[in-house]
């Protein structure tokens, strides 16, 4: 997990709590302070770090972003031979306490699946449900909507090991977007993917969610679009359409793009099926 000023502590403290919770135990918890924060949330993180050893608390200097933190986190993890996955998770999220033990053991029952991910349930700031979000759970259907959309939820991804010891990393470069493009490279290199159906974690949208997208978020996306026809090989007049209709979508007003992730929440639901 990574934290920086702009997190909300309640959240922070919520999203720790359902970690600590799980009824999957044996794991090492480390939250990298990305940049300086506030000193409460400083006195926050190291009040829980004492409290259970399994928390282990890393500081950036300056904030350095998502790609970046979690590249130092793989590196860390990679120091020691005992840790077998990575798993993500964000700082105003909240894992159901069986995630773990959920994602561990399809991963010990299915040994050629190297990216596991799951449905989740969407929040509002107060917690209460507001959506979900059901990605496709077979491998060739998330590879193949790769060119059209980012296939995994990142907050819910568990990655084995082997996939860092072969090099792969999140672009640094990237402020965000940076999983859709890893994903690419993975499939592109021929790892295998997964998603489970059921709703493991609790994703906050907050009331100025569709307004975040951004210009350079929907360029990013556009261009990841792009690269996974290339990476693929599967240019289609379809599939370029559809990246050229999602970026005008993305510079809409709010409203429309708010009408538009609804209906993507739909066809999303039916799709996951498969």
């Amino acid at each position: 997990m990574s934290t920086y000023h702009n997190d909300n502590e309640q959240w922070l403290a919520q999203a720790i709590d359902s970690v600590l919770t799980q009824t999957f135990t044996d794991f090492q918890f480390l939250i990298i302070v990305d940049g300086p924060v506030p000193a409460s949330t400083t006195s926050l993180l190291l009040t829980y770090a004492k409290q259970d050893s399994r928390i282990i608390v890393a500081q950036n200097n300056t904030n350095l972003g998502l790609a970046a933190s979690m590249n130092q986190a793989i590196a860390w993890m990679r120091e020691s031979d005992e840790f077998r996955y990575f798993v993500r998770m964000d700082a105003d999220d909240i894992c159901l306490p069986q995630r773990l033990e959920k994602q561990q053991h399809f991963f010990a029952t299915h040994s050629k699946v190297s990216v596991l991910g799951t449905a989740l349930t969407e929040i509002d700031e107060q917690g209460n449900k507001v959506g979900s979000r059901v990605m496709p759970a077979s491998h060739s259907v998330i590879v193949r909507m790769l060119p059209r959309r980012c296939t995994l939820n990142h907050p819910t991804v568990m990655i084995r090991r082997e996939v860092f010891d072969a090099g792969f990393r999140y672009d640094n470069e990237l402020m965000n977007t940076q999983d859709y493009f890893l994903w690419i490279e993975l499939a592109a290199a021929g790892f295998e993917f997964r998603n489970l159906r059921e709703r493991l974690l609790e994703f906050r949208r907050v009331n100025d969610f569709y307004k975040r997208r951004g210009l350079v978020k929907s360029l990013n996306e556009f261009k990841a679009r792009f690269s996974a026809m290339r990476k693929l090989q599967r240019y289609t007049p379809f599939n370029v359409i559809y990246a050229c209709i999602v970026l005008l979508l993305r510079l809409m007003p709010a409203p429309v793009v708010k009408w538009a992730y609804k209906l993507d929440r739909v066809l999303l639901e039916k799709i996951g099926k498969h």
